[in-house]
């Protein structure tokens, strides 16, 4: 019987850890504007490091999220006053397993160091639309892409 008693706290948990994480989207998310971002955390094998999570804008930030975390911080913040596009990419190798199917990779640069993002083409479309609406001036460094690159 012990057994049973065991494996049925085992499931509460998960159950309750599970509903935790779901709460948590829906709090941060009830404020709006969110999209589904994968960040590349780190950057020491080459294709890996991917957390997925979600981004909410928040007036001139992108605050990041881990999908897979009780935190209601963020984990990182995004200011669009100093983010720069560098470059934009499909995934390759190891990052066709974890980033979604139609996901574009972009480097990216602010004030501090450099961060790669990862999204789909709807969730870049709102991206690079909330990015080109900064206030008059504040795009002068916007995109550092080809010419041939910001057509697509």
């Amino acid at each position: 019987m012990r057994v049973f008693e065991a494996i049925g706290v085992g499931v509460l948990l998960v159950l309750v850890a599970l509903g935790l994480l779901f709460l948590r989207r829906a709090l941060i998310a009830r404020r709006g504007g969110t999209i589904e971002v994968s960040v590349r955390v780190t950057a020491r094998i080459p294709g890996r490091g991917w957390a997925p999570g979600f981004g909410r804008f928040a007036g001139d930030q992108l605050l990041w999220y881990r999908m897979f975390s009780l935190a209601m911080r963020p984990r990182e913040v995004l200011s669009r006053r100093t983010l720069a596009i560098r470059s934009r990419r499909p995934p390759g190798g190891p990052e066709l397993l974890v980033l979604p199917p139609d996901a574009l990779v972009l480097c990216c640069a602010n004030d501090r160091d450099v961060v790669e993002v990862a999204m789909t083409e709807g969730a870049l479309t709102g991206f690079l639309s909330w990015l080109e609406a900064a206030p008059p001036g504040a795009a002068s460094r916007r995109f550092g892409l080809p010419a041939d690159d910001q057509a697509s």
